[in-house]
């Protein structure tokens, strides 16, 4: 499993607008998403205009070229993007290690 961690920024005091658009754009366009097994986001204590969101994915493929490259990647953005201040840095992880 590889795990999409996308670091966003967003226009100041746009909050409960994105967190919205976020659940909606996660749950009607991410999850269905080829590979996709669900997503985690957390908002910045110190930085509340910055939020973390995490996608598990099967392969990175399923995220660099079924979701980038396809049809979902362009309404996922039209969904989120008119609150990014920023393009979100996006890396992948694998797993390693977790807690009992």
């Amino acid at each position: 499993m590889i795990v999409e961690i996308a670091d966003i920024r967003i226009t100041p005091g746009r909050n409960a607008e994105f967190e919205a658009a976020l659940r909606e754009g996660a749950e009607t366009v991410i999850a269905k998403a080829q590979g996709c097994r669900g997503y985690k986001a957390h908002r910045g204590v110190e930085s509340p205009d910055r939020y973390v969101l995490m996608v598990y994915w099967e392969t990175l493929e399923d995220h660099t070229v079924s979701f980038r490259q396809g049809p979902l990647f362009g309404r996922w953005r039209a969904i989120v993007g008119p609150f990014f201040a920023a393009p979100p840095a996006v890396e992948h992880f694998e797993f390693v290690a977790e807690s009992a």
